[in-house]
């Protein structure tokens, strides 16, 4: 298949399987250990929400940007630097933007708004995550446009964008421009682009061996049969 095809398919499974198979299991035979599963930083923690998590799962190379308050110092950037890195990267694409402002200006920036977001939609972009605030929640919606960020607010100040393509962190993930990103209402998980292939077959054959397993437990009858039916799973001492 396809890049383009891949992500399809990845867009057919769930945020937490795609960690499962990239890091989360050392030791599985399904999982790839691209990173120490707990000393790096490759999947976002507890503090981002999803808007539209009946978009389900998004798939897309990760275009990065930082924005912090103006610079008198520097401005050279601007939202069209932006947009012509989405317009020249492989797509779809996932805009991953980390907000450095001030503690007492961080939680009061509805950043990246309708505006921002039918223009990124226009070059290719179908989702969004940030460490910070944003906003229009009621104008995004019809845009099938995901978004996962720290909260949500009506309005900002004077903001300048400070980087492109630049290595970013976004609560907790550490991204680099190019690499994958996988999200949905669980969170977010990112990969290297040249795994793509990997990823979703083995997340497949997890899909389905975790199926069959769940299906035979859900008619399981008492602690024996779970006992049976989970030998040889993570979750069970090794004899």
């Amino acid at each position: 298949m396809s890049d383009v095809e891949l992500l399809e398919e990845l867009k057919k499974i769930d945020t937490p399987t795609v960690t499962n198979v990239v890091a989360t299991y050392p030791g599985n035979e399904l999982c790839l250990s691209l990173y120490n599963p707990w000393s790096q930083n490759w999947y976002t923690d507890n503090r981002l929400s999803c808007w539209y998590p009946e978009l389900g799962p998004m798939a897309g190379y990760a275009v990065t940007c930082t924005y912090s308050v103006p610079d008198p110092t520097y401005n050279e950037l601007t939202l069209m630097d932006v947009l012509e890195a989405m317009d020249k990267l492989r797509k779809p694409s996932i805009f991953c933007f980390e907000q450095r402002f001030p503690p007492e200006l961080a939680d009061k920036v509805g950043l990246s708004g309708g505006n921002m977001t039918s223009s990124m939609r226009a070059c290719g972009a179908i989702g969004a995550i940030s460490n910070g605030p944003s906003r229009d929640i009621h104008e995004i919606r019809p845009m099938d446009f995901q978004y996962l960020t720290r909260g949500i607010c009506a309005g900002h100040g004077p903001q300048a964008i400070q980087g492109v393509q630049i290595p970013v962190n976004i609560s907790g993930m550490d991204v680099a421009p190019g690499e994958i990103i996988h999200m949905d209402e669980n969170g977010a998980v990112k990969f290297p682009a040249d795994r793509l292939e990997e990823v979703v077959a083995n997340a497949k054959t997890l899909l389905e061996k975790e199926d069959d397993r769940v299906g035979r437990i859900l008619k399981a009858k008492g602690l024996e049969e779970v006992k049976a039916i989970m030998a040889g799973h993570e979750y069970v001492k090794k004899a």
